[in-house]
């Protein structure tokens, strides 16, 4: 029995009722970049039902999944929170953010501890704030420290002056004091590499993200002789927590290739849990639809593949964990439905509603795999594909 859990990363498909209360009334990540571009073709995602979910995708009849929308029912819009959701943790507070920077406290702990001053820490765009500040970086050794309207305390530094390892080590200082009323969500290290005008950002990016603060359904699965595979950053997010294997893939074709290898290769009972970040990280923050509009295309392309590979026993998930839309002034991350798009069982056209949580997905693993138990909420949808 296996299970493949695929997250595209920022994939938000209409904003929620409660958006007005984030500012992101009128975000509709995937309905709106289709306006942009024209058109988009995704024959595989409208074969799950996607084009049931929004009136900007064309309808068709040949639908074989179940598809549904789901609603965050934690606050926020962050990764971290959305993929807790969905194995069981609903947060209720969301995490502390710095639209004026971080508090001279923190930044004078920090300081002091990596024996070095820093730049920036401000809000910034990550391409903008090495176009800025990257020159002066390399001239004085300095990090550069910035945020956004996520709870993220994000370090950018050139590889020629700050090595990788010892940019993740002065990360781990700023997880290590970045606790109670500052325990941001996630520190990510923002290597960097080039020359002033043409700094790009590296494919060595880290996330050093909080702990989980319980027990999720990875660590129920991997208890009951389920091997948990994580794939991109899903290690990152949950901290390794509940995993059996991780392999930290770099980019969307490197995450589904490996999909692949263990759907042709690995039997028993697995949970191959994906993140898909390129949406996200490379386009929706940078406001490019039509690089958004080309990524689901290309992925598109490797699902089919990934439904060709798949058995009659098998059960595949696509979702999302937040929106993301690159046609809104925002570069941040918006509050939306996510699409639930299911393959497996009986293969037959389902609508499966509106779910109340992404924690439905985690009781719809629970399930699969014949666990019982009533630690967690959600409300599993694996009847309704029978």
């Amino acid at each position: 029995m296996r299970v493949f859990l695929i997250v595209m990363d920022g994939v938000g498909i209409g904003e929620l009722p409660d958006a007005y209360e984030y500012g992101d009334q009128g975000s509709n990540t995937l309905g709106n970049t289709v306006k942009a571009v024209g058109n988009i073709n995704i024959p595989n995602l409208l074969s799950l039902g996607l084009g049931e979910l929004l009136e900007e995708l064309p309808k068709i009849s040949n639908i074989v999944g179940a598809y549904g929308k789901m609603i965050e029912k934690s606050v926020g819009k962050d990764t971290l929170i959305g993929h807790w959701e969905m194995m069981g943790i609903v947060t209720t507070e969301d995490f502390p953010t710095y639209p004026n920077g971080f508090p001279k406290e923190i930044i004078s702990r920090f300081e002091h501890e990596i024996g070095r001053k820093v730049l920036g820490n401000k809000p910034a765009s990550g391409t903008e704030i090495i176009k800025e500040l990257g020159e002066l970086h390399i001239k004085t050794g300095y990090p550069i420290v910035y945020t956004s309207a996520d709870s993220v305390f994000q370090i950018a530094a050139h590889e020629d002056v700050i090595p990788v390892e010892e940019l993740y080590r002065i990360c781990q200082i700023a997880r290590r004091i970045l606790t109670g009323k500052h325990r941001v969500a996630r520190v990510i290290a923002r290597p960097f590499l080039g020359e002033p005008g043409n700094f790009y950002r590296t494919d060595r990016r880290k996330d050093f993200s909080l702990p989980p603060p319980q027990e999720t359904i990875l660590d129920v699965l991997s208890d009951n002789d389920v091997i948990t595979i994580g794939l991109g950053k899903i290690e990152d997010i949950f901290s390794g927590q509940g995993l059996v294997e991780s392999n930290h893939t770099h980019n969307n074709e490197e995450t589904m290739n490996a999909i692949l290898d263990i759907e042709k290769a690995r039997n028993g009972n697995l949970l191959v849990f994906a993140n898909l970040s390129d949406f996200d990280t490379i386009y929706a923050h940078r406001n490019n639809p039509k690089g958004f509009a080309e990524a689901i295309e290309c992925f598109d392309v490797m699902l089919g593949d990934v439904l060709k590979n798949l058995r009659e026993e098998d059960l595949l998930i696509v979702c999302s964990d937040h929106g993301n839309d690159p046609t809104t002034p925002s570069t941040d991350h918006s509050r939306e439905y996510t699409p639930l798009l299911v393959r497996g069982l009986n293969n037959l056209p389902k609508f499966l509603g509106i779910r109340e949580t992404f924690a439905d997905i985690g009781a719809c693993l629970l399930e699969f795999f014949g666990i019982k138990t009533q630690k967690f909420p959600g409300r599993s949808f694996l009847n309704e594909l029978r």
